[in-house]
C-alpha cells in the first residue's frame, strides 16, 4: 500500500487527507480540515498563513496516528506569494489577492503593452496576478523587496517551512505572469525590464520533484516519519485537472468549480495567438508537461458572500438548502457578468447583484432563491461563452464538459451548464484536487505509471453523475450577451 498525505488548500477551507494506492485503488481517509479565514489588519487584507502551518501540522500529526504516510504533497491557490529575507524570515505575511492593494495595476502597463506580456507569458491579465501585486511594492514599498532574498509562492513557501528547502514549482509560478510559457522558466528578460531582481526567483521544478524531507523539528513535534515531500501540481487547480477521469483523449471542456471556475481545455504546447490574447484567455502549467489553456471565471464565491452577509442578517442556508431554493425559484431572465470588477472584493454580495440589475435596466432578484438563480444561470452562460471561444481559439470541436471539485454536488449548476453549453455533464469527483495532489506523489514514488494510467484509476475508482441539455436556455444567451455589453458600458 502506498500512503500519500495530501494537503489541499482553497481560499475558504483546508484539508488533510491519507490517500491510499493499493491493488489499483484509491481511498480517502480525511484527516483533518479547517477554516481558511483571512485576516484584515490595518487596511491591508492577509492570508494567516501561521495558522495554515499550524492546522497543517495538526493534520500531520493525526496521519501520522492514524498508520502513517509515505509522502507529503501540498496544493493552493494561485498568485499569491512572500518573501523570504537573507535569515530565512517571511518579510511580511502573504497578502491576499483581494487586497485592494493592485486597483492601480493598469499602470505597469507604461512600461510593457499587453500585447508584449501575452507574447512573453500566455497569461490572462487579471488584477490579482502576482506581477501587479510585485509592481505595487515596487512602486510604494521598495523596502520589502531590497530586503527579500527569494519569493515563494504559497505552496512553495508552506514546503519551506516543511523542509528547509526552497523551489519554485511549475504549475505555480505558471499562474504568476512572469514565466516564459515557452521555456517553462522565469522571463529574467521581463523580471529585469520590470525593475525586479531576478535573483530573488528560484529555479523552477516540474511536479514529482522531491523538494526535500520533513524536518527533524516537525518529525518531533507531530511524531511522523522522515516522509518525502514533493512538489506536486502545486497550483490547486493543475492538482484538479490531474484527475479528470478522460486518460484518452482531449477533446474535452472542464470546470475546475470552486472559489473560482477555471474553465477550459489541455494542450500540449501554449497557444498565445491573438485570438487567444483578446478572449483573455491563459496558458498555465499542467502536469505531465501539459498546458492548461482555460479562463478563470467567477465561482462560488458570489453564493459564499452572499451566505456570509445573509447569515450576518440572522439567516443562514447551507449550500444545499441555497440549491434547493434555487431549483424552487422560478428563472426571472436576469443575469449579471460574473467578472464585472463589482464583484471581485468580498462584502454584501447581494446588495451588489441587485445594483447590478438595476443599472443594466434588467428586474432585480426578489428573494434568496432568486438571486441564487441569478448567479448559477450566469455562471452557466458565461460557462458558454468560455467554451465557443476556447472551440475558436484551439479549433477543437467539444464533446464533453467534466465539472470536479466542490461545483461537482451542486445538481443545479450542474443541469444549468448542460443546458446552457448544450453539452453533457459529467460532474466529479468532487475531491479530485486532493485526488491529483496523491497522484503526483504516486507517479514520483514509481506506484503509478503516468498521467494516463492515474486518470484510468480515478475513472475505475470515483463514478460520475451525467447531466444532459434539456434546452432550458434556449433564447437566453442572446439577452446574457446584451448585459454584458451594457455591463461594460457602465
Amino acid at each position: 500500500m502506498n500512503r500519500a498525505l495530501a494537503i489541499d488548500l482553497g481560499a475558504s477551507s483546508g484539508r488533510v487527507t491519507l490517500a491510499a494506492f493499493n491493488d489499483g485503488r484509491i481511498s480517502l481517509d480525511e484527516a483533518h480540515r479547517f477554516a481558511n479565514d483571512p485576516v484584515r489588519v490595518n487596511g491591508t487584507f492577509y492570508w494567516d498563513i501561521l495558522r495554515i502551518l499550524h492546522e497543517a501540522k495538526t493534520g500531520i500529526a493525526k496521519a501520522a496516528a492514524n498508520g502513517g504516510f509515505d509522502s507529503i504533497g501540498i496544493d493552493t491557490w494561485g498568485v499569491d506569494f512572500a518573501l523570504i529575507d537573507g535569515h530565512g524570515r517571511m518579510v511580511d505575511m502573504p497578502v491576499h489577492y483581494r487586497d485592494g492593494r493592485t486597483d492601480g495595476w493598469a499602470s505597469l502597463f507604461d512600461r510593457i503593452s499587453k500585447e508584449e506580456l501575452y507574447e512573453i507569458t500566455g497569461i490572462q491579465n487579471m488584477q490579482i496576478n502576482t506581477i501587479y501585486q510585485l509592481d505595487y511594492l515596487l512602486r510604494h514599498r521598495p523596502e520589502d523587496l531590497e530586503s527579500a532574498k527569494a519569493l515563494l509562492m504559497t505552496p512553495d513557501l508552506l514546503n519551506y517551512f516543511l523542509t528547509g528547502e526552497m523551489h519554485s514549482e511549475y504549475t505555480i509560478a505558471s499562474t504568476s505572469q512572469m514565466l516564459d510559457a515557452k521555456a517553462r522558466a522565469w522571463s529574467k528578460p521581463l523580471l529585469e525590464r520590470l525593475g525586479l531582481d531576478s535573483e530573488i526567483f528560484k529555479d523552477v521544478v516540474m511536479p514529482g520533484t522531491c523538494c526535500g524531507t520533513l524536518r527533524s523539528g516537525i518529525q518531533e513535534e507531530t511524531r511522523a516519519e522522515a516522509a518525502s515531500v514533493y512538489c506536486v501540481a502545486s497550483h490547486d487547480t493543475a492538482a484538479a485537472v490531474m484527475a479528470i477521469p478522460e486518460p484518452e483523449q482531449d477533446d474535452y471542456m472542464y470546470i475546475s468549480s470552486g472559489t473560482w471556475s477555471l474553465i477550459g481545455t489541455e494542450l500540449a504546447e501554449p497557444l498565445m495567438s491573438e485570438k487567444a490574447r483578446e478572449c483573455n484567455f491563459t496558458n498555465e502549467g499542467g502536469a505531465g508537461g501539459r498546458i492548461r489553456f482555460l479562463k478563470n471565471v467567477m465561482g462560488s464565491f458570489l453564493l459564499q458572500e452572499s451566505r456570509k452577509q445573509w447569515a450576518l442578517e440572522g439567516k443562514v442556508y447551507s449550500f444545499a438548502e441555497l440549491d434547493a431554493m434555487c431549483e424552487a425559484a422560478s428563472p426571472i431572465g436576469s443575469y449579471i457578468d460574473v467578472d464585472d470588477p463589482l464583484f471581485i472584493k468580498d462584502g454584501d454580495m447581494p446588495a451588489r447583484i441587485v445594483a447590478y440589475c438595476e443599472k443594466t435596466g434588467q428586474r432585480a432578484p426578489q428573494t434568496e432563491g432568486e438571486l441564487v438563480r441569478v448567479i448559477y444561470e450566469s455562471l452557466a452562460l458565461k460557462y458558454r461563452n468560455a467554451t465557443e471561444e476556447a472551440a475558436d481559439c484551439t479549433g477543437k470541436k467539444f464533446r464533453a464538459m467534466h465539472i470536479i471539485g466542490g461545483g461537482a454536488q451542486s445538481e443545479a449548476l450542474c443541469r444549468m451548464t448542460a443546458s446552457a453549453t448544450g453539452l453533457p455533464v459529467y460532474a466529479g469527483p468532487v475531491e479530485a484536487t486532493t485526488i491529483g495532489n496523491a497522484a503526483v506523489q504516486w507517479i514520483a514514488s514509481g506506484a503509478i505509471g503516468s498521467v494516463k494510467e492515474a486518470r484510468q484509476v480515478v475513472k475505475e475508482c470515483f463514478p460520475q453523475r451525467e447531466y444532459l441539455p434539456d434546452g432550458d436556455f434556449a433564447g437566453a444567451y442572446e439577452k446574457f450577451l446584451n448585459v454584458l455589453s451594457k455591463g461594460r458600458t457602465m
